[in-house]
């Protein structure tokens, strides 16, 4: 391969992209981030040339600018990703980036929702009109009952749920396959919302592969929209809008079977993860919830007040 600095960071995406199927979306955030650190470098600095000083002082910078210690933990990480492509592909002579410690990515708990909060946000979805009420209870039903990303499920194709299937296959991170479960319910609002689906596009003299489909230009739901769409749902369920989102449906989900007995590995394969570290945090979420039930159930339970 040529040594160009000016394409080292193009050259790197195009190896994420190809040889670990990296998404769109994870291409964009390598993009942004190592965009900032090339700027950062100047014109008489490059990737190729930089040093393990000129790391240093960018994350000094960072951390002088007050950027969050997960941001700059995200930042760092895909400099050292870079650098180690680049030694590795003998762009350069060893890896300045190896070396540099980062602040260390603390692991804050994911914001989740109750049963109740989530049945509430269902029924609330069921108030629309017409097949824009279809959509939306079988949006919901679907994220609820399999714990899909965001991306996954707008760009479900129509051809996984055709023959009320009680499992779906999903591409997830990485362009890896796994099988999400359909609950009774998000099969019941699939059977209600797939027929008016293919009679709409009918009567448009139309087709779509994707099982909720959309005249924007990836020609699905997007997730914009569909964040949109759940924050309207959230207001017209009396909830806080800011703490209802796609992500946060998908840790009930996990919260939720944790807390009903699922073993802990079922929910990592369930959900996608590489790595069971990942799933693992939901475990201190229901420490959490158990810490609060003790100590406000418990008898003898007595709070920082001195009460009861």
């Amino acid at each position: 391969m040529a040594v160009n600095p000016d394409n080292a960071v193009s050259a790197f995406l195009s190896f994420l992209a190809a040889e670990r199927g990296a998404a769109q979306n994870t291409l964009d955030a390598y993009r942004r981030d190592l965009a900032d650190y090339e700027a950062s470098l100047g014109s008489t600095c490059n990737p190729v040339t930089a040093a393990r000083d000129d790391i240093e002082s960018y994350m000094a910078g960072l951390s002088a600018d007050g950027f969050a210690a997960s941001t700059r933990a995200r930042r760092l990480s895909s400099i050292k990703q870079l650098h180690a492509f680049l030694f590795a592909e003998g762009w350069r002579d060893g890896d300045p980036a190896a070396p540099v410690k980062g602040p260390g990515k603390s692991k804050a708990l994911p914001r989740t929702l109750s049963v109740e909060e989530v049945s509430v946000l269902l029924a609330a979805a069921g108030r629309g009109k017409g097949l824009a009420r279809l959509r939306s209870v079988c949006l919901m039903e679907l994220l609820y009952a399999s714990g899909l990303r965001v991306t996954e499920l707008v760009s479900l194709p129509v051809s996984a749920v055709r023959r009320n299937p009680a499992m779906i296959p999903v591409r997830g991170k990485g362009e890896k396959d796994r099988l999400a479960p359909l609950s009774d319910r998000a099969r019941g609002a699939l059977a209600a919302y797939l027929p008016e689906r293919d009679a709409a596009l009918k009567a448009k003299g139309d087709t779509s592969p994707w099982l909720f489909p959309s005249r924007g230009k990836s020609g699905h739901l997007t997730r914009a929209r569909f964040f949109q769409m759940l924050r309207e749902i959230a207001l017209a369920a009396n909830l806080d809008p800011t703490r209802v989102s796609p992500h946060t449906l998908r840790h009930a989900f996990a919260t939720h079977l944790l807390a009903n007995g699922a073993d802990l590995r079922v929910i990592q394969t369930l959900l996608g993860h590489a790595d069971i570290s990942t799933t693992e945090i939901y475990t201190h979420v229901m420490d959490k919830d158990l810490q609060t039930l003790v100590q406000e159930k418990h008898p003898l339970a007595v709070g920082r007040d001195g009460k009861k």
